[in-house]
């Protein structure tokens, strides 16, 4: 019991530290490519897509190697000592090659950026949700300590940005130092328990995954996770670019959107610890529609509003979808579909779809926002979320009782 509680604190540890890492490098990623690359929106919409064009090659295998592994920490190893690495990376490597050679910068960047962040999020996540349902704690409970982490980073960042831009990656290596001695101090199940106790836990194969999304549950799962969440995900992007835009003095800027995203994300970690009470409450299918019903109106909203006050206030309305969805996704998945391939279920089903969405809709919606204006755009795009939203609430199946976790 002690050594679960121990395991607690580390795994929120790791969430924090690794949230930290990357709110420093990606809070203000997209202001950092415009005011001190020089990038256009156009240009950045590619850097997302190729982004996430690499990150979505990547998670199947992550998404995959992580599922074999169980409780095994060594993809997070991995990930940890390429975390080390974001301070030289960025100052003396990405950003000259994106001045220099715009697209052999951005093909560099995306394949450090997957292999840290972009595919590594999600095995983090599943790593940590798998081990809450074996010791027994929510896992929301355990997410909102990542929120936190990005929360403390973004207050920072904005001023950082302003005073020393290269201070930001430094402090993600920084971070990366304590997340790899979280990772370190974890025991986990496989790695504490008999080796005559752990035969008994079949590990998932190439075929039981085929035969998942085969389905026609996991069909209608993929199409709201690809029109709603994705499409908002890729709406959030240059949001920070649109929120600058009503300043005068983008230094000024910076700094609010700093303050702003912060208090967003201190708010998401409040949410994050009662989450897991409402979801249970009213069901993982119904959350998931009412994420997607805040996803809309934040998107639509944000077209309509005129002033810095709206337009904060509707940011903030992120901190009320993220905890519903996150916690609804893996309550869906492990209820409906066999929870020995949650990791790649979680990865295929949200995250590499997102990273097929950005890679497709980037550029798109950098083209749309250069020529018709962030406020035009966000009405179109808002639309479409709506209709996909109210779509899925007829189609999007509850946990069939023909359809039961295969038990560990």
């Amino acid at each position: 019991m002690q050594q679960y509680r121990l395991n607690y604190w580390l795994l929120n540890g790791a969430f924090f530290s690794f949230f930290v890492a990357w709110s420093f490098s990606f809070s203000f990623y997209a202001i950092w490519l415009k005011q001190n690359v020089g990038l256009t929106a156009t240009d950045i919409g590619f850097v997302f897509s190729i982004n996430a064009l690499v990150a979505f090659i990547l998670m199947p295998f992550y998404g995959y190697w992580q599922d074999r592994l169980s409780e095994g920490k060594t993809l997070l190893y991995v990930v940890a000592i390429t975390i080390l690495c974001c301070g030289p990376f960025f100052n003396w490597l990405y950003q000259p090659l994106l001045k220099s050679n715009f697209w052999l910068g951005s093909g560099v960047g995306a394949l450090f950026t997957a292999v840290s962040f972009g595919a590594a999020v999600g095995v983090l996540e599943s790593f940590i949700e798998r081990l809450s349902r074996r010791d027994g704690f929510e896992f929301g409970r355990s997410r909102m300590w990542g929120s936190l982490g990005w929360a403390v980073a973004t207050f920072f960042t904005g001023l950082l940005l302003n005073w020393y831009p290269q201070s930001v990656f430094w402090l993600s290596s920084l971070a990366g130092i304590v997340f790899l001695f979280c990772l370190i101090r974890v025991t986990t199940p496989t790695s504490s328990a008999p080796q005559s106790c752990q035969r008994h836990i079949t590990k998932p194969g190439l075929s039981d995954l085929l035969q998942v999304l085969k389905l026609p549950e996991f069909r209608r799962f993929a199409f709201y996770i690809i029109s709603v969440p994705c499409i908002y995900q890729v709406f959030d992007q240059q949001f920070p670019v649109y929120f600058a835009s009503k300043f005068a003095n983008p230094q000024l800027a910076n700094i609010y959107f700093g303050y702003l995203n912060s208090s967003q994300v201190f708010l998401e970690a409040a949410l994050m610890f009662v989450t897991p009470a409402l979801v249970n409450r009213i069901g993982a299918r119904r959350a998931l529609i009412l994420a997607g019903g805040i996803m809309a109106i934040r998107i639509l909203c944000s077209g309509l509003a005129t002033d810095i006050l709206a337009i904060s206030a509707l940011k903030l309305l992120h901190a009320v979808e993220l905890p519903v969805l996150l916690v609804a996704m893996f309550k869906y998945i492990a209820a409906v579909f066999d929870s020995r391939l949650s990791t790649t279920l979680y990865m295929v089903g949200f995250l590499l779809f997102s990273q097929l969405s950005a890679m497709l809709l980037s550029p798109f919606f950098g083209y749309l926002y250069d020529h018709y204006g962030y406020a035009t755009s966000y009405l179109l795009i808002g639309s479409v979320v709506v209709c996909c939203t109210l779509l899925s609430a007829f189609w999007l199946a509850p946990a069939p009782t023909n359809l039961r976790p295969v038990s560990q």
